[in-house]
């Protein structure tokens, strides 16, 4: 069974921090229009808003009654 020899003397990854690193050019946006969406994609992303705001409601309801708002209100 022939095996394959490498040259090729692995040393490791050399880390660069993100702050230590050149900055990199950023692309330009302007002129760029909005993302055309397929029926499909718009109807997931209502449906995914809706449901973030019923569990925002959700939740603030929640806190409420635990901190007795609604008892006090009564």
């Amino acid at each position: 069974m022939a095996t394959m020899q490498s040259a090729y003397d692995f040393q490791g990854f050399r880390v660069i921090h993100p702050l230590e690193d050149a900055p990199e050019q950023k692309c330009a946006t302007e002129g760029i229009g909005p993302i055309a969406m397929t029926p499909s994609v718009r109807l997931s992303l209502i449906v995914l808003r809706g449901y973030l705001i019923l569990m925002t409601a959700m939740l603030t309801w929640h806190v409420l009654e635990m901190a007795g708002i609604f008892h006090r209100l009564k």
